[in-house]
């Protein structure tokens, strides 16, 4: 799965001219569901065995905090696990500012809201001609299950949410604050760090507003 995470004040989508959904300051959550994240592959199962999915939860959030199914079998396929695990990452993601105009408050710390979007462009190949290509994406029926998932995820750790229309012609409106965006691939996250500089996001992130250094959890 892939995610583009932007810092707004406000952001809204619209459906035939009715706004569907709208939230003020906050985070806009564009989703795209692979191939390999629907049931057979979660987020890259299809490269070899069937991954423990608990571990891979831990694997993307650093902790059990995003609601990864306890005690499952090792080797059992769990649907939604990288969705849980995203959502995990993204309500805890510290980005906002706190007193000193430091990037060191997530959303569940402001108590910001998410609007979630579904948008399969994000698997977009453009490596061969000019039209791109999305083979990559995973079909609609499955994509959307895996993005409501998401969505519900973020409910269940507290976020308030509002989400657009799967598979419907959307106009989105925001106001990026900052301009602050970030790209979350669930096949990045899961895999091993590499030192300081591989880490994530949610271990203090350089953008405006922010410390030059991390801060640490």
């Amino acid at each position: 799965m892939r995610v583009v995470v932007q810092r707004v004040i406000r952001a809204s989508v619209e459906v035939d001219g009715l706004t569907v959904g709208e939230i003020g300051p906050g985070l806009l959550v564009f989703v795209g569901v692979g191939r390999e994240d629907t049931p057979g592959g979660d987020g890259g199962a299809a490269s070899g065995a069937a991954p423990d999915p608990a571990a891979r939860a831990g694997a993307l959030t650093g902790t059990a905090r995003g609601g990864a199914p306890a005690g499952a079998a090792r080797g059992a396929p769990v649907p939604g696990a990288a969705a849980i695990a995203l959502a995990d990452k993204v309500a805890n993601l510290r980005i906002f500012p706190d007193l000193q105009g430091r990037a060191n408050l997530s959303l569940l710390d402001t108590g910001g809201s998410a609007l979630v979007i579904s948008q399969f462009t994000l698997y977009a190949d453009c490596r061969r001609g000019r039209r791109p290509s999305f083979s990559k994406a995973a079909d609609p029926a499955p994509a959307e299950a895996l993005v409501e998932e998401f969505r519900l995820a973020l409910e269940r750790l507290g976020v308030k949410t509002a989400a657009g229309r799967f598979g419907a012609h959307m106009t989105v409106s925001l106001v990026n604050d900052g301009p602050y965006t970030i790209l979350l691939d669930s096949e990045v996250l899961s895999g091993p760090r590499s030192g300081r500089g591989a880490e994530t996001a949610a271990d203090g992130v350089a953008g405006p507003g922010s410390p030059a250094t991390p801060q640490g959890d």
